[in-house]
């Protein structure tokens, strides 16, 4: 997959470095920022027991 993803983006080595960094990033604020969010209520985390 990551092969796939690097043939994929164009330019010199230097500038896929650059886009593929670029890339990770949004996948990264993408998860933070809307999908945790969004499923967070959905797990049972917040049963928290106390002895």
């Amino acid at each position: 997959m990551y092969g796939w993803i690097w043939r994929r983006l164009p330019g010199p080595t230097a500038a896929k470095a650059v886009q593929a960094v670029l890339l990770v990033a949004a996948v990264i604020a993408l998860l933070l920022f809307v999908v945790f969010p969004r499923v967070e209520p959905l797990l049972p985390f917040n049963e928290v027991t106390t002895l």
